[in-house]
């Protein structure tokens, strides 16, 4: 958190517009409900764009709803005296700024006290992610921006990252993420501590994974390791904490965990399958997101559309990557320094619309059956082999998804590995234990492996040790300020 002397900046304003829900709207007449595979897949977006930023509002149940909704949101001009001479150009791709808010006023003492984050006056950026949409519509990528990072802030000199809201609020927070990165920030979203708490809540909470336990008491968070299912308070405690090893860059993990979380639970959420209920929910959780004004319903319509068939697997996190974790700041506070030359090769990637590589696994160490899911079937009708390869699957570490099944034919000659577009390492792990087996990419698979047997098919051959993962002596272990690369799939509880 930057020092509390930063006070907030003056004429920073927002305005907030007043229309009415659908159902009493005088233009919206009768409100079409589309089916309930297209408003949970729609309202997945929805969440995920307002609290946090994978995509930018898609229409909740009709075009009526979404004027609406578009309507509801709190509003700001951003871009407005922003000199275009100045900024980075557009190359086709949408970036968003996504920022969480510590604001604390109109919040109660008693709100403050449960949600435990304290009564410090004025607005600072709690958390902030540039959200980098690719130009083809199929690809997001975010990155976290740890809020102690110390940079050049412009006009004002070398501070914490975080600093730049509290100097101009939106728009320099804006001017500071473009000068640092040389992206262009396209739309702006800020979301509150009671916006997060409240589309949480209707969610219906969330399932987040520890590898290790946390104690901190000011958070009033005390979790052991394992997998928690966790309400809007907790999740905020979880996401905000830094009593961890890595402080802030841990924070930034637990943080995108959280939103895969939440967009795997909105996607499969019988609540948001309700107009009614998600019109409720709207209506709550809205009035704690403030957008910039070229976040109109026109645009929001098109990202609904453009983004409509995005996976959890299409969605990639990483963080800026740190040189120096420990760095004294002229002032004398602790800060973190950015490794230069790799945070600009990252971004000048993303600027280009390439994507940012997961790492490849190193020749001493293989992936762990743990984190494959498998499902098999048999393509030359042997009775019993398809349960048999279940069993030695099974034994073997590895997630059968379902009971073998026959494929679609009995005459498939060699065995098959199929993959979806983003598994094809864990495909190739698997084949090297099936000899002669051939790997298949079928874009219709997301996480999930299927092993369909040939008639070349001999035997199983499990990786020694049943984990197939090297020994912790194995290979260097990683730089502790180095970023990972994960996919929203990645990061959710299995």
């Amino acid at each position: 958190m930057s020092d509390d002397r930063h006070g907030p900046a003056d004429g920073f304003r927002r305005e907030r517009s007043q229309p009415l829900p659908p159902e009493r709207s005088p233009r919206s007449g009768r409100v079409t409900v589309p089916s309930r595979a297209v408003r949970r897949r729609r309202a997945g977006l929805l969440l995920m764009s307002a609290l946090s930023v994978l995509v930018l509002f898609a229409s909740g149940t009709s075009w009526a709803l979404t004027g609406w909704m578009s309507g509801t949101l709190n509003r700001f001009d951003v871009f407005g005296g922003l000199s275009e001479d100045e900024r980075p150009e557009s190359t086709g791709g949408l970036a968003f700024l996504v920022i969480g808010s510590d604001n604390r006023d109109g919040m109660s003492q008693e709100d403050q006290e449960e949600l435990s984050v304290g009564s410090t006056p004025g607005q600072r950026s709690d958390s902030m992610m540039l959200v980098r949409l690719n130009h083809a519509r199929d690809r997001v990528t975010v990155v976290g921006i740890p809020r102690d990072l110390w940079v050049d802030i412009p006009g004002q000199g070398e501070d914490k990252v975080n600093a730049a809201y509290a100097y101009g609020g939106p728009q320099l927070a804006v001017r500071t993420v473009e000068s640092l990165t040389n992206v262009r920030i396209d739309h702006y979203v800020e979301v509150d501590f009671h916006g997060f708490v409240e589309v949480v809540d209707a969610l219906g909470g969330i399932e987040v994974c520890l590898p290790e336990p946390i104690r901190d008491p000011k958070a009033q968070l005390d979790m052991a390791a394992g997998t928690h299912r966790v309400d809007g308070t907790e999740a905020l405690a979880f996401a905000r904490t830094r009593a961890t090893s890595r402080g802030d860059l841990d924070r930034i993990d637990r943080q995108q965990q959280v939103l895969s979380a939440m967009l795997d639970q909105a996607m499969s959420s019988e609540t948001l399958s309700d107009p009614a209920k998600l019109t409720a929910f709207l209506d709550s959780a809205l009035s704690s997101v403030t957008v910039d004004e070229g976040l109109d319903t026109r645009t929001i319509n098109e990202l609904a559309y453009q983004m409509r068939d995005l996976e959890l697997g299409s969605v990639t996190f990483t963080q800026v990557p740190i040189a120096d974790m420990e760095y004294w700041t002229p002032r004398g506070d602790v800060a973190l320094l950015w490794d230069e030359t790799a945070a600009r090769e990252m971004f000048a990637a993303i600027q280009a619309d390439r994507p940012i590589a997961k790492p490849s696994p190193s020749p001493e160490s293989e992936p762990d059956p743990g984190d494959i899911r498998v499902r098999v079937f048999n393509g030359i009708g042997t009775p019993g082999l398809g349960s048999e390869l279940d069993g030695a699957l099974t034994a073997a570490g590895f997630e059968v998804t379902a009971p073998a099944a026959n494929w679609s034919s009995s005459d498939v000659a060699r065995s098959q590995v199929r993959h979806g577009p983003d598994d094809a390492a864990e495909a190739e792990y698997v084949a090297s234990l099936i000899p002669g087996a051939e790997t298949v990419r079928d874009r219709t698979l997301d996480g999930e492996l299927q092993i369909v047997i040939g008639f070349d098919y001999t035997a199983f051959e499990a990786p020694a040790g049943g984990s197939g993962g090297a020994g912790p002596e194995e290979g260097p272990s990683p730089d502790e300020s180095s970023p990972g690369v994960s996919t929203a799939r990645d990061n959710v509880c299995r």
